[in-house]
């Protein structure tokens, strides 16, 4: 009985230290609890600049350092977020902001380690990201360095925007007939156009509630090629809406609100109104 209990003992003790002998593994988490303001320099910065980047409000290098390119451009998000506009990443900030971006930390950081300068984190693919080409050192001056190949974009538009109004578009219209997705990127352009809205393609999208792909995160879905036609040819000048600056599936719609607006037609599934 006693060499029973001194085995179950034993087996107790060794168990406890195969646990204890395994490394602990640590919680990924967004950002530290400090406030993140102008003057500040490191991790917390570096991911700021990028998510701030990701949805178009960043336009400078990713270095890690706060300067007046990412107070500005943090005071826009806030502005276009209905958040206090304070030039502070606080906690109400930093959530936001998380909600509506990416951050691959692991690929940003890397990139930072070689000396590559990037400014096009987000839409453009990692691959594509601009950096020294292969066999030249970063330090080499500016004359020297490689300029980015340009991609085609309308004027007043970036790539990123493109991406992102291509990834609304899967996201709340896939499966709807070409006119209809196109519509809905009508939508979108309607709105930047509008004093009601934010004047930008993120602000637009990201606005609180504004749509149903940013609540359920389906915004983040990976959008086709007709998708990313329907976007350019909205932006290019075709509007099947009729100027709509709202739209709505009337088979499941919950706002009592919506059906108040004046309804310009229905293409698909949606009715389109002002």
């Amino acid at each position: 009985m006693r060499y029973s209990k001194a085995i179950k003992l034993l087996t107790v003790l060794f168990v406890s230290i195969i646990i204890l002998s395994v490394p602990t593994i640590q919680e990924t988490r967004a950002f530290t609890n400090q406030v993140i303001q102008k003057g500040a320099v490191g991790d917390d910065v570096i991911e700021l600049q990028a998510r701030l980047q990701y949805i178009g409000f960043y336009n400078g290098k990713i270095d890690g350092v706060f300067g007046w390119g990412t107070y500005w451009a943090l005071r826009n998000f806030q502005s276009e977020f209905g958040l206090p506009i304070d030039g502070l990443a606080g906690e109400d900030t930093k959530a936001k902001l998380i909600k509506a971006s990416k951050y691959d930390q692991q690929y940003v950081k890397n990139q930072i380690q070689k000396g590559n300068k990037f400014t096009h984190y987000g839409g453009t693919d990692l691959s594509q990201q601009s950096g020294p080409s292969k066999g030249q050192s970063s330090s080499q001056g500016g004359s020297n360095q490689p300029k980015p190949s340009a991609t085609n974009t309308p004027a007043g538009f970036s790539q990123n925007d493109i991406q992102l109004m291509a990834n609304a578009v899967y996201g709340e219209a896939r499966g709807e007939p070409y006119e209809g997705q196109v519509a809905v990127a009508a939508v979108i352009l309607n709105r930047v156009n509008s004093a009601s809205f934010p004047n930008t393609i993120s602000g637009v999208i990201f606005e609180p509630r504004a749509f149903t792909a940013v609540a359920d995160g389906q915004i983040w879905l990976e959008p086709n090629e007709t998708a990313k036609r329907a976007v350019l040819d909205a932006i290019n000048g075709w509007d099947p809406t009729g100027s709509a600056l709202y739209y709505f599936n009337p088979d499941t719609a919950t706002s009592a609100w919506i059906w108040t607006r004046p309804q310009i037609k229905q293409i698909g599934k949606h009715i389109f109104c002002m």
